[in-house]
């Protein structure tokens, strides 16, 4: 499947430049030890945002559940339509969410609390994102 190639923001940076390095990592407040995803300017938790740090995390989870997509505005997916985006919940950290479309699963076939653990697929030469398959 054609993935879209991210549009790297400074607050995200280091998400995909660990990502192109096949790591996967999440923001960290290391003020109050809350871990954060998607990546922001500051801490949800406490507010603070000069103790925000990148951390390494195992790259495991949880399928949550899914939806079928049967249409989509995003031209590169378009093709391998209908897909699974499923919601992966990170080991460390249930209230942390990743979207997968889970590849080699059928779409509709999801095994919903199956494990499962990161894979990096390349969208674009250099340009690595996190998946997520069957552990």
């Amino acid at each position: 499947m054609a993935k879209p190639v991210p549009a790297v923001e400074d607050n995200d940076r280091g998400f995909w430049e660990a990502a192109n390095q096949g790591r996967l990592v999440v923001q960290n407040c290391s003020a109050c030890n809350r871990m954060q995803m998607p990546p922001m300017a500051t801490c949800s938790s406490c507010g603070k945002k000069d103790h925000l740090e990148w951390k390494d995390v195992r790259g495991r989870g949880r399928i949550n559940g899914y939806c079928v997509q049967h249409d989509t505005r995003v031209a590169s997916l378009r093709e391998d339509m209908p897909f699974n985006t499923a919601v992966i919940e990170l080991s460390e950290d249930p209230d942390i969410k990743f979207f997968s479309h889970l590849p080699g699963v059928p779409a509709g076939k999801v095994p919903v609390g199956a494990d499962v653990e990161v894979i990096f697929q390349e969208v674009e030469p250099g340009q690595m994102i996190p998946e997520w398959k069957l552990a």
